[in-house]
């Protein structure tokens, strides 16, 4: 998986050389967000935070649902991490507070200051899941280097990262000493580090090539990319192509102008409501083509060539987000069907018919706002109207006295509900975001 970097300083999205220099600044951190969400998650990173210089929470908390993020920085407490959580953050990266004996803060290296805090990541593993939790193994020359790399440990790279493993379900290891400069990772530590531990480990620090990303990537590592990607050195899409584990795809296809073996993955199209739509396969032409034209592009077994689904029938599959399964020989989109996606004519090769889902509800409400057709009720409902059926629909539900009258009336009440949001501009998704704050808390 291709992981892309959102530091973020004094409320700008920056990059830094070596965590100090500012390379470059822009304050686009929405819209970097949704592009990036496309191909992997993002690792957000509050500079200021994690410097003890302030925080820019505000400006991060609406890219936590926007896009599948993990976060870090100045993140101390358990209590923290869930309430990071709550809002919306998929994992939680912590540094420093792994690696300091708080009872003996200020006392240095000598003094035993630094060493693997078992009990802060026991409770941080405890409070969120060890699924959750990254914890960043930042080091330079082999050492383990803290408060934003400018502090060393005495702690060895490969020693801490086997210490708090039992904790984490994931190590981010930054060669600090190549971080920004583009020359290149040091892959001997990477290597060391995969030799040592099981969990998942995603490698940063001067990646500047595809031939670095599939090296990575052979290891069984996932890259993160920073400045080579801001810079325009290293193309994402590119990148997410040559992360894959193409070589396991690999089969022979009768085609006598292709090289063979010919590798080809499966790919899994699924709605943004989780419903499955179809399978297929793909390579690396039609993954090239998938990002460029912003459908999902397939490879043919039969025609033995590239496809667009829906090319023909205008029915395409808009392309939300694409994601590599854990051994990244599989892969799964998220998209928006224009039409049916079955040959068929059903919505879905494996249903007829389309889940009625609150948001597909919403979709048809704000539909006959848009345009109204004649005789449609929805398009009546003012906001005073609306409002005086919600209260109604409530007593009804309340008073209701069997089962067949608590659906008929709860269906009421959620349609009047729906309408009432939609006409304040309230999406389902975001009623269904608080609902799931509420629950992680």
């Amino acid at each position: 998986m291709v992981i892309s970097s959102i530091d973020i300083q004094n409320g700008k999205v920056v990059q830094l050389k070596q965590g100090e220099e500012l390379v470059l600044q822009r304050d686009n951190a929405p819209e970097l967000a949704a592009e990036f969400d496309r191909y992997g998650e993002i690792a957000v990173i509050d500079l200021d935070a994690a410097m003890g210089k302030g925080s820019n929470l505000e400006m991060i908390k609406p890219l936590l649902r926007k896009a599948e993020c993990r976060l870090g920085g100045g993140i101390r407490t358990p209590q923290q991490a869930q309430e990071l959580v709550s809002l919306g953050a998929r994992k939680i990266i912590v540094g420093s507070g792994a690696f300091r004996d708080s009872a003996r803060k200020g006392a240095g290296i000598a003094g035993g200051e630094f060493a693997v805090n078992i009990p802060f990541l026991e409770a941080m593993s405890q409070k969120i899941g060890r699924e959750r939790l990254i914890v960043a193994v930042d080091a330079r020359a082999g050492e383990i280097v803290v408060d934003g790399w400018k502090t060393p440990t005495g702690l060895n790279l490969v020693e801490a990262a086997k210490a708090v493993e039992p904790f984490a379900g994931e190590l981010l290891f930054t060669c600090v000493e190549r971080e920004g400069t583009m020359t290149g990772i040091d892959l001997a530590p990477v290597r060391k580090l995969r030799e040592t531990v099981s969990c998942q480990i995603t490698v940063a620090g001067g990646v500047s090539t595809l031939a670095e990303i599939e090296e990575i990537a052979a290891l069984g590592c996932d890259v993160q990319l920073g400045m080579a990607l801001y810079t325009g050195k290293i193309n994402l899409a590119d990148a997410f192509v040559q992360s894959l584990n193409w070589k396991k795809g690999e089969i022979q296809l009768p085609r006598a102008a292709m090289p063979s073996p010919h590798s080809l993955l499966p790919i899994i199209v699924q709605s943004t409501d989780g419903q499955i739509m179809m399978t297929g396969f793909t390579d690396k032409e039609a993954l090239a083509e998938t990002f460029k034209r912003g459908n999902v592009c397939f490879h043919s077994r039969t025609r033995n060539k590239l496809w667009m689904k829906g090319e023909n029938s205008g029915n395409v599959l808009k392309l939300v987000r694409l994601r590599a399964d854990c051994d990244r020989d599989a892969l799964l989109a998220t998209a928006e069907p224009a039409g049916p996606v079955c040959h068929t004519g059903a919505w879905s090769c494996f249903a007829t018919n389309r889940w009625y889902t609150l948001p597909f509800l919403q979709n048809i409400i704000q539909e006959r706002f848009r345009n109204p057709a004649p005789g449609s009720y929805t398009a009546t409902l003012d906001d005073n109207l609306v409002r005086e059926k919600v209260m109604e629909e409530a007593k009804e539900l309340c008073e209701a006295k069997n089962k067949d009258e608590i659906i008929w009336e709860a269906a009421d009440l959620l349609y009047f509900s729906t309408v009432l949001m939609t006409r304040a501009g309230v999406t389902v998704q975001e009623i269904l975001d608080e609902l799931d704050r509420r629950h992680k808390k």
